[in-house]
């Protein structure tokens, strides 16, 4: 009984890291979009110049995917997420000391290729900590971080940069970051990482090209690249578009995006809870009616009359935003064995980080060419989102007597 309170112990302990590690990347990765007002008074950059700098994370962070799960897998997620923190952290500090535009979009991009190797080997530690039947709920509670980041990230964010200034805003983040690593070296240890279970698993090892003809896997994919073009381009543009628009002052701004990500991460974490009760193999019901009703406030924010409309809108919107997300990131742990979940959650993540590429920049020349006018760019998020309504819908239902076997059926 002693060893059995010790185990969960451990791997709750490793769950609470990974969701800090996972905080932590949000909050460097939202510092920038509420540092964007004044780097973009200190550059004078255009909103094309900004969409371009916005974008230049995502760069590198989606050509990391497949690379960093497949360390992952052959490595192990150990060594994967601490090197994967370490580099993100010195390029984070580095983000504080750019002197010019292109000096700005290289460091970003590096900061995105290290913080790319760290989604797919956080996944695979979830599977190595976790039990098959608790994998899914994990996986909800710590991906709920990405919208608790959101939430986080504006109130620590905002205040600093008033008060210390955008740059040093990015050295002390950075210097937070080299803690974290550290903290997860030490716990992501191999004998707090064992899993004692009854339950038979699918230890054979998957060629990577056969991994890529698993249909699942493709539209788990186009689903999180029309999701996440909808949240991250939201995520880019919003602080701009309640400033600029809606005529918001800073600190109101960074307080009011707060509330969206907070209804965001309730969404996750019902999302998760409800996935391993009746989601579970009715994903083909479910993703669409949620992606439909997100695309829906989506359309509602950009035509409110009010900013309490707007942010209201768009918590909606990110709640049910957060509903498809759980869903894309939790059946993974049901259709894959975690001998290659890296590898899966890196190319679904792909997917994800493609469309979160697009987005700033695709927004940003829209606005330019509409003449300051949001419109065009929320219709483009809007159209993109349409993709995993489509991709949903054709997903096929999973027989929870073959979690483990979907490679095999769908080669």
């Amino acid at each position: 009984m002693n060893d059995l309170s010790k185990g969960k112990n451990k791997k709750h302990i490793i769950l609470s890291l990974l969701f800090l590690g996972w905080c932590l990347s949000y909050l460097d990765r939202m510092a920038m979009n509420v540092s964007i007002v004044e780097i973009a008074k200190e550059f004078d950059l255009s909103p094309a110049a900004l969409g371009v700098v916005l974008s230049s994370f995502f760069a590198g962070y989606a050509l990391m995917q497949v690379p960093g799960g497949w360390l992952a897998d052959k490595y192990g997620s150990r060594k994967v997420v601490v090197v994967s923190i370490i580099f993100w952290s010195i390029f984070t500090v580095l983000t504080g000391f750019a002197g010019s535009l292109i000096s700005m979009i290289m460091i970003r991009f590096l900061f995105g290729l290290g913080e790319g190797g760290y989604p797919a080997a956080s996944s695979k530690a979830i599977a190595d900590s976790f039990p098959k039947k608790e994998r899914s709920g994990a996986q909800t509670i710590m991906m709920s971080s990405n919208h608790l980041g959101g939430v986080i990230a504006p109130l620590i964010a905002t205040p600093l940069l008033i008060w210390i200034g955008w740059r040093n805003v990015f050295i002390a983040i950075g210097v937070l970051g080299i803690v974290m690593a550290w903290l997860l070296w030490r716990y992501l240890k191999p004998e707090n990482m064992q899993v004692e279970s009854d339950e038979k698993e699918s230890t054979e090892k998957v060629p990577f090209k056969k991994l890529m003809k698993n249909p699942t896997l493709w539209k788990l994919s186009i689903m999180w690249f029309g999701m996440s073009t909808l949240i991250w381009g939201l995520i880019s543009w919003m602080p701009l578009y309640l400033t600029q628009v809606r005529g918001l002052n800073l600190l109101a701004m960074g307080m009011l995006t707060s509330v969206p990500a907070l209804t965001g991460a309730i969404g996750m974490i019902i999302g998760g809870r409800l996935y391993q009760k009746h989601f579970n193999g009715r994903e083909k019901y479910y993703a669409p009616v949620f992606s439909l009703l997100a695309i829906l406030f989506l359309y509602l924010l950009f035509n409110a009359p009010s900013v309490g409309l707007v942010i209201t809108y768009q918590a909606l919107c990110t709640t049910f935003h957060g509903l498809v997300f759980a869903i894309i990131m939790a059946m993974p742990h049901q259709v894959f064995s975690k001998n290659i979940i890296g590898s899966s959650i890196g190319f679904i993540n792909l997917g994800g980080m493609l469309g979160a590429l697009l987005a700033p920049t695709a927004m940003g020349l829209l606005i330019e060419k509409f003449n300051g006018s949001y419109t065009a760019a929320f219709i483009y998020l809007i159209v993109c989102a349409f993709l995993t309504v489509l991709a949903a819908t054709s997903l096929s239902s999973i027989s929870k007597k073959n979690l483990d076997m979907p490679i095999k059926e769908s080669v």
